[in-house]
């Protein structure tokens, strides 16, 4: 087997992520932990955790170059994991997606604590997606509990789960910017910071917030003395145990109820008529249907009805929105629907104008957007004109970008007789001389080989459908 590259999993000592030549995911692990590997996956919770798909299917490898040359740890088994269709992060997630994550960890700790297994992390990277499924990717972390050792996960649990998802909720304070902010995630002092008197009386808030700051704030314990107290303590598994099933079910009990946001009510605010709809819908569906498709990006998805058109014909669609109401929306409505749950579809918070670049140690901890894999095809629908007029994109930088990502184009051009347009430059000068129909006929054309083109009913917004020649 030859491994081609490393994954950034360099600071764990005990494991390694490689890839192989054929895009496998591989894991060397040191003789430590492939002993808590073999031990774990002979129990009930690991066999049930996989049947169910809770946990990322896993098979030993028997190669026997189970490392690079140059690589000097010495290894002692290989796994192989189930390939994810797209990574994301915390960052990019809504509140139910956070919550439903969080929600998984805390499951598949109980049932390994019933088992004399624990889960040594309690990271909210620890977890991926199978369209609106969550699914825990790193077995490495389960291991065997050792009696009257704490659950060493907590703190991180709080940190990436639950203050993001009480700030949410409690304070609607968006917990996106936070959590790409920091990748260790909110810190108790900057949770009980935001918090008033009032919410010091809030479920969660004394035990998980204040507690914690309040340790901290008097560093009455470091990390190993407190440790070692709650040894002498003899901290008992069903201490550990009743405090995942507290946390299940604060997190249950969380809900976010924010105001409508405009992006979240654009699908029946906008200036489209039934006629206008139903045409697009039709042109999307065509494009869709030319060909299967790999992966789909949806930018500007707002609640996702392209993005499941998308689905009809592809393998992966991930639907970015800047708007976490509308992404949140597009998730829970996908889980309503007992029809849909099983749609490849991604819902993520993302801003085309602010994409997170790579993130971690030397940036490869978290690898920026594009780098996580790059789409078949784009649909860009009703967005051009926010990203050009609204955030000062200029149109060809726009279409260079995408020329550059080697995608095809279902795009949409809406001229400056629109009314949504009108909108965009009440009390702005115009300076756009570049948006123009010739003008982006003329771009696109000189980027990609466009296929089709229909102008809708209303006379003020065209859809293309442009092949990308990269990958002709």
């Amino acid at each position: 087997m030859t491994l081609l590259a490393e994954s950034s999993s360099y600071r764990d000592r005990e494991a390694r992520v490689f890839y192989d030549a054929a895009g496998g995911v591989c894991r060397a692990l040191s003789a430590r932990a492939w002993s808590e590997w073999d031990a774990m996956r002979q129990t009930r919770f690991f066999q049930q955790a996989i049947e169910s798909g809770d946990l990322v299917r896993t098979e030993q490898r028997l190669d026997s170059e189970i490392a690079p040359e140059s690589n000097t740890e010495q290894w002692a088994g290989m796994l192989q994991h189930e390939v994810i269709p797209f990574v994301s992060y915390p960052f990019e997630w809504s509140f139910g997606m956070l919550r439903d994550a969080g929600l998984l960890h805390l499951d598949l700790l109980d049932a390994a604590l019933a088992e004399d297994f624990t889960l040594k992390d309690g990271t909210a990277y620890n977890v991926q997606w199978r369209g609106i499924r969550p699914v825990f990717i790193d077995v490495v972390s389960v291991e065997r509990h050792t009696a009257g050792q704490p659950w060493a996960g907590y703190r991180q649990f709080c940190q990436t789960f639950l203050y993001p998802l009480l700030l949410q909720a409690y304070k609607n304070v968006p917990f996106q910017p936070w959590l790409r902010g920091r990748l260790e995630g909110i810190s108790p002092q900057e949770c009980w910071s935001l918090m008033s008197f009032r919410d010091f009386f809030r479920r969660g808030v004394p035990a998980h917030v204040f507690l914690h700051a309040w340790l901290q704030s008097r560093r009455a314990l470091d990390d190993v003395d407190s440790t070692k107290a709650l040894v002498d303590a003899g901290f008992r598994k069903d201490q550990i145990r009743a405090n995942a099933q507290g946390l299940k079910r604060l997190l249950s009990g969380l809900l976010w109820s924010p105001p409508a946001s405009v992006w979240s009510e654009y699908a029946d605010a906008n200036s489209y008529s039934a006629a206008d709809r139903q045409q697009k819908e039709t042109f999307v569906r065509s494009a869709v249907h030319s060909r299967r498709w790999g992966l789909v990006w949806d930018v500007g998805c707002n609640t996702g009805n392209y993005s499941r058109i998308a689905a009809e014909n592809s393998e992966q669609v991930v639907a970015f929105d800047a708007d976490p109401l509308a992404i949140e929306r597009l998730y829970q409505s996908l889980k309503s629907n007992h029809d849909a749950r099983s749609a490849p579809i991604l819902p993520l918070v993302n801003n085309l104008v602010d994409l997170s670049g790579g993130l971690g140690w030397r940036g490869a901890e978290r690898k920026a957007l594009v780098e996580r894999g790059r789409p078949e095809l784009t649909l860009c629908l009703a967005l051009v004109h926010h990203l050009v007029i609204g955030h000062g994109v200029p149109l060809r930088e726009l279409l260079t970008w995408f020329a550059e990502l080697g995608t095809s184009l279902v795009i949409e051009f809406v001229s400056k007789d629109d009314p949504m347009v009108q909108q965009l430059l009440r009390g702005r000068r115009d300076n756009y001389a570049d948006y123009e129909p010739a003008v982006f006929d003329q771009l696109l054309s000189q980027m990609f080989d466009v296929v089709r083109t229909e102008t809708l009913a209303s006379g003020t917004r065209k859809l293309y459908f442009a092949k990308s020649r990269s990958a002709s």
